[in-house]
């Protein structure tokens, strides 16, 4: 895949067919408009392309409604080629920008920049200054500058559109198994592995504790996750995950010595216990996916009583893994 950062380096691209978004999070719905790129780049031999924008407009026009993401630009454009598309412009949006009419921005990005052919957008797109343009002006603009316009109606689950905002509310609530469903594959965090605070390994049971540059964490509770070496796909596992401020040991003082925890006791953890064992050294980054949330976090009246519900929840992650085993057979 080709990334451009500028208008002058997404010139190399065309000709074009191109989706216009956010793309935050690349879900379902979002890849309607790829596969949609992906038809009309096969049709008339142009370049499947993405135009999306960084930093998120609403940062720019209304910072008091900015939105917490699920993708970082590189995650996004990650999932993007694995959808087929071979070039992204990751426009800089900037107050310059926002200021551009309608027609100055088909002219300056989908002509000039794009050499667009075909431009696929959802039905409630808007663009320009003070959002004056819509799908139906954009379709005229295409009239006079030469380019096809497409419109892909939005994407429903169970009633519910599916966007970036409806997955975003479900990761919040503990809702995996919907933001899943939503996102087309399993929500996840990834990150460092840093020093906890060494009660695990001598008390509990040892876990690989996550720190992490993610905007949208999910809710407080116990999930079963599948993690991954970040460093090596290849090394996976099966495992149960806390997220918390584990009240079982609130106020306990740093096992590990000084200069030693990564973790404040008071600060929000994600700890994941891997269902089977790896051979060391432990991974020093990991990917966490969160399948389904077991139970809320609570406070244990002692260290073996957490150790003995921990058993638990792997036995139920067991469980869980077993039967997507079983259902994947049949």
């Amino acid at each position: 895949m080709r990334v451009a950062r500028t208008l002058d380096e997404a010139v190399q691209f065309g000709p074009t067919a191109v989706a216009i978004g956010n793309f935050d999070g690349v879900h379902i719905a979002h890849r309607e408009l790829l596969s949609t790129v992906l038809r009309a780049s096969r049709e008339h031999a142009l370049a499947p392309s993405v135009l999306t924008f960084d930093p998120h407009p609403a940062a720019i026009v209304a910072p008091e409604r900015k939105q917490r993401l699920l993708s970082t630009p590189v995650e996004r454009c990650s999932l993007l080629a694995r959808e087929g598309i071979e070039n992204v412009l990751i426009l800089p949006f900037t107050v310059a920008v926002s200021r551009w009419t309608p027609a100055d921005f088909v002219e300056r990005v989908l002509v000039k920049a794009f050499h667009a052919k075909a431009v696929i957008v959802g039905e409630n797109f808007r663009f320009g200054h003070h959002q004056a343009g819509n799908t139906r002006i954009l379709a005229e603009l295409g009239g006079h500058f030469g380019f096809e316009t497409h419109v892909v109606n939005a994407v429903k689950l169970r009633g519910r559109v599916v966007s970036s905002s409806e997955i975003r509310r479900a990761i919040e609530a503990g809702k995996a198994s919907l933001a899943g469903r939503m996102l087309g594959r399993p929500y996840s965090v990834a990150g460092d592995v840093v020093p906890g605070h060494g009660i695990g390994s001598k008390q509990t049971v040892p876990t690989l504790n996550l720190r992490t540059l993610a905007q949208v964490i999910p809710e407080v509770g116990v999930y079963i996750t599948r993690t991954t070496d970040a460093d090596n796909e290849s090394l996976r596992w099966d495992s149960i995950t806390n997220v918390g401020y584990r009240p079982t040991f609130r106020g306990v003082s740093n096992q590990t010595g000084p200069g030693q925890n990564a973790l404040g006791n008071d600060a929000l953890t994600i700890e994941t216990f891997l269902l089977s064992p790896f051979t060391p050294p432990a991974p020093e980054r990991i990917r966490v996916e969160f399948l389904r949330r077991v139970r809320d976090e609570r406070k244990f009246e002692s260290a073996e009583a957490l150790k003995a519900q921990i058993l638990r929840d792997a036995g139920r992650a067991r469980a869980f893994f077993r039967r997507l085993t079983g259902l994947a057979v049949h």
